[in-house]
């Protein structure tokens, strides 16, 4: 009798000897990080959203796991890997625009979901209200379509003689048609003729490039996609090339040679962010966490861009620029 105790009692001395931490072994948290862009493209976002966890306590790879999954471009790797992170069992699921967010909606119904930059969650019939979200998304909203009727004003308010604007927008994004609608009218009532074409994929972009090359264009705009942004270069390079006065959805456009941004700052979203992963991971539900919506916005203008394509930016819209690159 002895023999058969004393092993067990032994082992339960020894157990309760232990500290408690080593007893239970705290669950390191999970976040999937659901890109519709590439690495390459979201390196300043995702430095901007580790940044944000930082200023809140989290450290990746010690005290916080992140799994990053890139679609480059391409719907069907967003649905996939949507589908893979559930199955991973996140404990939240990060991503981008309308195509993340309703790719991540598609996958799951129960872990929470917070998006970034979503032009309007509601009109996508992503959640019930902005107040009060519903279900497992919550987030932060871009203005999206809002903002496109914006970019025309600024743009007729820089080239006053422009009457023919090109724009180039994916109908696949599920978002399209919102931004779309609100661009219309905003050009009807600026008095501006828009000439829509459309980029489903990468390899319709050469086949946009040359059937703009057929229309007497005389400026460019970019509708919010992830595709357009992940080919943001190519799209630069082409108004540069055809000497095009291009608006776009954000300053990487700028940056990568564009002449003209006006939005929320794209980085910004990814800071704030941090903060819904941390009240959620606290015990916060998305469905009472209010979407927030982006309060400033900055115009960025590219004044070695300018002089390259041969336009002049007046004193009066210089004055208004956030930022100025020369």
């Amino acid at each position: 009798m002895k023999r058969a105790i004393g092993p067990w009692v032994l082992g339960l001395v020894i157990l309760h000897g232990l500290p408690a931490e080593a007893q239970k072994l705290e669950k390191v948290p999970r976040v999937g990080f659901l890109d519709p862009t590439s690495r390459a493209v979201s390196t300043a976002r995702i430095e901007a959203f580790r940044q944000g966890l930082g200023k809140l306590g989290y450290t990746e790879g010690k005290n916080i796991e992140i799994d990053y999954r890139f679609a480059d471009g391409k719907s069907e790797r967003l649905n996939y890997f949507a589908s893979e992170l559930v199955r991973l069992n996140v404990d939240i699921i990060v991503t981008r625009a309308i195509p993340g967010a309703a790719a991540a909606k598609q996958a799951t119904a129960t872990i929470p979901i917070v998006f970034v930059g979503v032009a309007d969650a509601v009109a996508a019939g992503l959640i019930t209200s902005l107040g009060r979200p519903g279900g497992n998304l919550t987030g932060l909203t871009s203005l999206a379509p809002e903002l496109s009727g914006k970019r025309l004003e600024l743009l007729k308010e820089t080239f006053s003689k422009v009457s023919r604007v090109l724009v180039l927008r994916n109908p696949s994004n599920s978002g399209d048609s919102i931004i779309w609608k609100d661009t219309e009218e905003a050009a009807q009532a600026l008095g501006l003729q828009l000439q829509s074409l459309e980029v489903r994929s990468a390899k319709d972009l050469d086949n946009a490039f040359e059937s703009a090359t057929r229309i007497d264009s005389q400026a460019l705009i970019t509708l919010p996609d992830p595709l357009l942004q992940s080919h943001r270069k190519q799209i630069v390079d082409f108004a540069a090339k055809s000497r095009l006065p291009g608006i776009y959805t954000d300053p990487e456009f700028v940056e990568a040679g564009g002449l003209m941004s006006y939005a929320a700052n794209p980085l910004e979203f990814y800071s704030r962010a941090a903060g819904y992963v941390d009240r959620i991971l606290k015990g916060a539900k998305p469905a009472d966490l209010p979407v927030e919506q982006p309060t400033k916005f900055e115009l960025v203008i590219n004044l070695k861009t300018a002089k390259e394509i041969g336009v002049t930016i007046s004193q009066k819209v210089l004055a208004r620029a956030d930022k100025v690159i020369k």
